[in-house]
């Protein structure tokens, strides 16, 4: 298959619809929500999922929506393609409203966009081949058509060898990519992703995000994913948006939130990413100096707010003295250098408010921890 301007949905439209006109700097994206609620009728009465929802996903880009479990996430994800009804607010796919649209172009819809699943949702007595050709042989696509299109897609998630095997003969990562194969038959526009990786280990996830980004440079589809992990989210997407009890509490590029989270929520989702005080050093650290050879601890965050990598030589030789790394690291997402470094300093002729602000020229955050002999 070869790579592919981004696609656009071609849905057909009454001859009365009344195209919904944006912002102009909306006017470009793929999916528009707009004061998007939904409500669900629970035994102990109505329970909003879903709160004034307004959000743009741009054409091309890879999308993460992440959270804690009941924060929303698959809600907002399944009206995309009508899944879920929307209780109040509107969706819209390239300006159209996909709210009042009847069963003939619902099924339209949802033809252009794929979506994969956390579970595969394979079906066990069909082959690899068959599960990837059912969709078009239920849409009526003729044979020729049928097998060119699925030689290609299993060539393209590296199964053409496995074509004849069972779900039950495949590991993990290769009933996904049989799943992944089955969402692009009808030349998705958009592809959704409900937790695609959750159920796979960390090298076969890394594989999975691979060949997601590689789908979406040389197809250009809007790859639009939910995830409870945050190194999938930094892995593949572009921008990210955090959910909590239905509502966006932050959004941005993920270099963005990454490196310099503002909710709470953010922090504790990226916590497993950062690295905590050790215990042997939290121990060791006393709130002032005992002597004048006790080494003052700094901990310097870097937000990506440079592009910069941090110059350690330069940083070393004007803090003065010994200085010694601790811990930390510093890794790049998005062409932004992100991180944090622990470091020890002694025997410098700085005080400790003058190395604070000697760091200070080099990371976007410095904070004094305390003092260790």
């Amino acid at each position: 298959m070869s790579a592919a301007s981004p696609l656009r949905l071609e849905i057909p439209e009454p001859h009365n619809a009344v195209r919904t006109e944006l912002h102009p700097d909306l006017n470009h994206a793929h999916v528009r929500f707009i004061g998007l609620g939904k409500t669900y009728n629970g035994q102990q009465g109505p329970v909003a999922a879903l709160h004034g929802i307004d959000l743009a996903i741009q054409r091309g880009e890879v999308f993460g929506i992440i959270g804690r479990s009941g924060a929303g996430k698959s809600s907002l994800i399944r009206t995309i393609n009508r899944l879920e009804q929307p209780t109040s607010g509107r969706v819209l796919i390239d300006q159209v409203d996909i709210g009042e649209f009847d069963e003939e172009r619902l099924v339209h819809l949802r033809r252009r966009i794929g979506m994969i699943f956390q579970h595969f949702n394979l079906m066990s007595a069909k082959t690899v081949w068959q599960n990837v050709e059912l969709p078009l042989k239920v849409a009526g696509v003729a044979k020729p058509a049928r097998e060119q299109k699925v030689r290609e897609l299993l060539e393209l998630v590296g199964l053409q060898d496995k074509h004849k095997a069972y779900p039950a003969q495949l590991s993990g990562g290769q009933k996904q990519r049989v799943g992944i194969a089955r969402a692009l038959v009808h030349d998705p526009a958009i592809l959704l992703c409900d937790e695609a990786t959750s159920a796979l280990d960390p090298e076969t996830t890394q594989s999975i995000l691979g060949l997601l980004r590689e789908i979406n440079r040389r197809l250009g589809l809007t790859i639009i994913l939910i995830t409870h992990e945050m190194a999938v989210i930094r892995d593949i997407c572009d921008r990210v948006v955090v959910l909590e009890h239905g509502k966006i509490v932050e959004q941005g590029p993920v270099w963005q939130v990454f490196g310099n989270p503002q909710h709470e929520v953010s922090k504790t989702l990226l916590a497993p990413l950062q690295h905590s005080l050790p215990e042997d050093l939290q121990g060791r650290l006393q709130p002032q100096p005992a002597s004048a050879q006790d080494a003052v601890v700094l901990r310097l965050q870097f937000t990506g707010s440079r592009q910069d990598e941090p110059d350690l030589a330069a940083l070393f030789s004007a803090l003065g003295g010994r200085v010694r790394l601790l811990q930390g690291g510093v890794e790049r997402i998005q062409g932004h250098a992100l991180g944090q470094l622990l470091l020890a300093v002694s025997g410098s002729p700085l005080g400790t408010e003058q190395l604070q602000q000697r760091a200070a020229a080099w990371a976007q955050q410095v904070e004094v921890l305390g003092y260790v002999v």
